[in-house]
């Protein structure tokens, strides 16, 4: 009883924010844009802060990775055990860019953003964490406003991302610290000529 009242109130939400015929073609292409590109952004950033920044922020560069990856990790599993529906596969609302037909819980867009801003946000980066933050909030509208989630996909995504970042704060200390120099190891040797020419730091 409870989950078909959540499932209701998902649905009735997901049509409140779902974009509908009339919509002006300029704000589902902002949408589209929002929803499908802004994420690229996040590693282009990852690796800047890698590849240049100092060694504090090359850290908290490879953290939110981590923090990233573990959470997407764990989407995997929940889809594969929970397999949710996406709204288009329901025949719910109006769906504008094309998705395989996959688990729509949790969005993986939405926890990569949140894993990454909430890692910057806790580490000291803060101007990064709520400018990426905020960034998760307009990816999140995007992505239901387009057709392809559910609003608690969202919170799903909140969750495991907030859920993860903890984990590896918890294991930065007994083990985060020695895959990062594992990793640093990795990219002098790969990169051992453009650092002798100064392009990018050691």
């Amino acid at each position: 009883m409870v989950f078909n009242e959540h499932n209701a109130l998902n649905q009735a939400l997901f049509l409140q924010i779902n974009a509908g015929l009339l919509t002006p073609d300029w704000l589902i292409a902002g949408a589209i844009f929002v929803a499908q590109y802004l994420i690229f952004l996040l590693p282009a950033l990852l690796l800047i802060l890698w590849l240049w920044g100092g060694d504090a922020r090359r850290a908290v560069a490879f953290k939110a990775l981590s923090v990233a990856l573990l959470a997407l990790g764990i989407n995997l599993l929940i889809g594969w055990g929970w397999p949710e529906p996406r709204p288009f596969m329901m025949g719910v609302g109006h769906t504008w860019i094309a998705h395989a037909a996959d688990a729509s819980f949790p969005s993986d867009h939405m926890t990569v953003f949140m894993s990454v801003g909430l890692t910057f946000l806790l580490s000291g980066l803060w101007g990064f964490g709520l400018v990426i933050l905020l960034g998760s909030l307009a990816v999140a509208w995007a992505r239901v406003f387009l057709g392809v989630h559910f609003p608690l996909d969202m919170l799903g995504s909140v969750l495991v991302a907030t859920g993860s970042y903890f984990v590896v704060f918890w294991g930065w200390p007994r083990g985060g610290k020695r895959l990062l120099a594992w990793a640093e190891h990795i990219y002098r040797v790969l990169l051992a000529r453009p650092i002798r020419i100064g392009w990018v730091r050691r």
